[in-house]
């Protein structure tokens, strides 16, 4: 039986994965902060699916979290699914320092170190693989985190061109607005963003197999997500600033 670690696999995209691997055989090793809530989705995803489904405990904003992980890694498993994450509600001058550092460890260090920790084992198995869930903010410059998962992308991406192996695959998941906690959690205001732009983690999360199936390296779920994701190189860099700074004004703040 295949084995799949999974980073953030309590909730959103990381749940959804979780349940989409269980479905299709995986064992799983679920990873996240909370070790109740941990607890109870492995339960759950044994009753339902009837797969193994471990726990580890780990902040992977501490170097303690990361090598946890990392020492289960190397261990072997089959995929890794690097999707920590989390979002700040305002721009990057406005964020202490400390807090985008803690968002870099967790969307960089983090995805290049349980990476590298995972492919040993993957690449002796000469199949398997690695899907680093970045964003359609990546293609777009605006603030730290669209500027860690842009290196999560561009990281993904080099990465898979030096794989020899043909069946080993490592690709860079990046989808728009979905439905999950994520933007409560970061207290972004979510009411300006048009009902159609939003997509379901189960959707993502098949769209994601589809295209690491296919070899991708790149998977940008939904076609308008694609579309967008494509005129972005002809915009100006600008352009996020300069709608916040007009949504400012608006509010009345400087």
């Amino acid at each position: 039986m295949p084995t799949a670690l999974i980073t953030g696999a309590t909730a959103g995209i990381g749940a959804a994965f979780a349940r989409r691997l269980a479905a299709d055989g995986f064992a799983l090793v679920l990873v996240a902060r909370d070790e109740k809530r941990l607890a109870d989705t492995a339960a759950a995803l044994h009753r339902r699916y009837g797969v193994q489904a471990d726990t580890l405990a780990a902040d992977l904003a501490t170097d303690k979290g990361i090598t946890a992980v990392e020492d289960r890694l190397r261990e072997g498993v089959d995929l890794l699914v690097n999707n920590a994450g989390f979002g700040h509600p305002g721009a990057a001058l406005d964020v202490p320092i400390a807090d985008e550092v803690t968002m870099l460890r967790v969307h960089c260090e983090a995805v290049l170190r349980l990476t590298m920790a995972a492919l040993p084992s993957i690449r002796t198995r000469a199949r398997g693989g690695v899907i680093n869930v970045a964003s359609v903010a990546a293609f777009f410059p605006h603030g730290t985190y669209s500027a860690s998962k842009a290196w999560v992308v561009n990281f993904s991406e080099s990465l898979a061109a030096q794989i020899p192996e043909r069946r080993v695959r490592i690709m860079a998941l990046c989808p728009g607005f979905v439905r999950t906690e994520f933007h409560d959690r970061a207290s972004i205001d979510t009411s300006g963003i048009p009902g159609f732009l939003w997509l379901s983690t189960d959707r993502v999360v098949d769209a994601a197999m589809r295209d690491f199936a296919r070899g991708l390296r790149v998977s940008v779920p939904d076609a308008r997500y694609k579309a967008i994701a494509a005129v972005s190189r002809f915009l100006p860099h600008n352009l996020p600033g300069q709608i916040l700074r007009r949504k400012a004004l608006r509010a009345g703040r400087p």
